[in-house]
Formats: C-alpha cells, structure tokens, sequence
C-alpha cells in the first residue's frame, strides 16, 4: 500500500488553548463536527470521532500547543494507523493550526485532504467564531 502525507494550515480565531480545548473535549468536538465524539484527553488515552468512523489514541499532548494520535478510519485497512500531529501556533489574531497526517492511503488522498477541510477545519473555525448549527 502506498502512503501519503497530507499537511494543511488554517488560521482560526480564539487562543491555542481554546483551540486545543474544542479538539480535545469530546462534548465540544462532538459539538463543531455535529457528530458524536468522545476523547480521554491523556497520553495512552483513546479517542473516537466522527460517530465511530474514527478512532485513535493520544501518544503526544502538550496543552495549549500540540496533539499527537494514531487516527484509523473505518475505510483504512485493518492495523494501519496513521499518524496525526495538530501544532498550535498563537498569531496576532488567534492561532494558526498545522496539521500533518502521514501514512495516509494514496488511493484515498483526496477524500482524506478534502475531509479534513469539510468536516473539521471549516466547522472548527465556525464553531470558535461562534457560529454553530448555522
């Protein structure tokens, strides 16, 4: 299987600390991606997003400044889990995130690129800007 890594920057409104907060507590994730989530925000903890579509552990948490996971989709082959890194970045306005997601299937790239910027990047920067459920 070949692999890919997928990087992507947005600037979001709200402090690292707020955002590292709405990524990390399971009730507020839950709450910006509009599906069920729940997060044991320790190192060695388990996480699941996406209404059981993802699953993780936290192997590297830093508050405030970096969230490092396995991340297994239901569509990733058995036993592959890729890894993701969030750095957290305070900027004049608010907080840049990074993200880097290697290991991810080459034949499903653009689903993965794509997801990310749909179904969290957009609805986080929303959600911290106090637009939900519009």
């Amino acid at each position: 299987m070949e692999v890919i890594t997928i990087v992507q920057e947005i600037e979001l409104a709200g402090s690292p600390s707020t955002v590292y907060e709405a990524y990390m507590d399971g009730a507020q994730h839950a709450e910006f991606t509009g599906m069920p989530a729940a997060s044991d925000p320790r190192e060695g903890g388990k996480m699941m997003a996406g209404g059981g579509y993802i699953h993780g552990t936290y192997t590297e948490l830093v508050p405030g400044k970096r969230i490092v996971q396995t991340w297994h989709a239901a569509d990733f082959p058995e036993g592959h889990d890729p890894r993701l890194e969030l750095d957290l970045e305070p900027t004049g306005t608010g907080t840049l995130l990074r993200m880097t997601h290697s290991g991810v299937p080459e034949d499903i790239r653009d689903e993965i690129d794509e997801g990310w910027k749909r179904h969290y990047w957009n609805l986080l920067a929303r959600y911290l800007a106090g637009d939900v459920g519009n």
